[in-house]
């Protein structure tokens, strides 16, 4: 028979055995986490200059680009103009409705920024109780206002 002072350095053995392959003390099982992108970068210190100065810059070239992905007045002008040359009658009250097909044809001509609001998904999204499969141009223009 095993002593008591034995049985616990085996316990305590086996423990640390678990524990290691628990934890991830494997090198194969942990190879995973390698694959994993990092997504918190701290923020620089004061003293640190330089990356304060980095930092700045890439804000400010990140907010240029996404100033320039928005559609200024005169696009926007143009977008309300071909949606109302395009819409699709019968007329139903004050409200002007525009078909797939017209919806189709304005987005290939309001030019390659507002491509991204010409999808049948978007079109979907704001189809409701048309019978005749239209959407509101009003809607759909209110719809670019506040996603571009």
């Amino acid at each position: 028979k095993k002593n008591e002072q034995e049985l616990k350095d085996e316990e305590m053995e086996l423990f640390t055995k678990y524990y290691m392959e628990w934890k991830g003390g494997k090198k194969s099982d942990s190879i995973s986490y390698a694959n994993i992108p990092r997504f918190y970068y701290r923020l620089p210190a004061e003293d640190e200059v330089l990356l304060q100065k980095l930092r700045e810059e890439s804000r400010a070239v990140f907010l240029q680009r996404k100033s320039r992905e928005l559609l200024d007045n005169e696009e926007l002008q143009n977008l309300w103009f071909l949606l109302d040359k395009h819409q699709t009658s019968p007329v139903i009250g004050e409200e002007a409705m525009i078909n797939y097909e017209n919806f189709l044809k304005v987005g290939e001509k309001a030019g390659p920024k507002c491509k991204q609001f010409f999808t049948a998904k978007i079109f979907a999204k704001l189809l409701h109780n048309d019978p005749y499969g239209r959407i509101s141009i009003m809607q759909f223009f209110n719809y670019v206002m506040r996603k571009g």
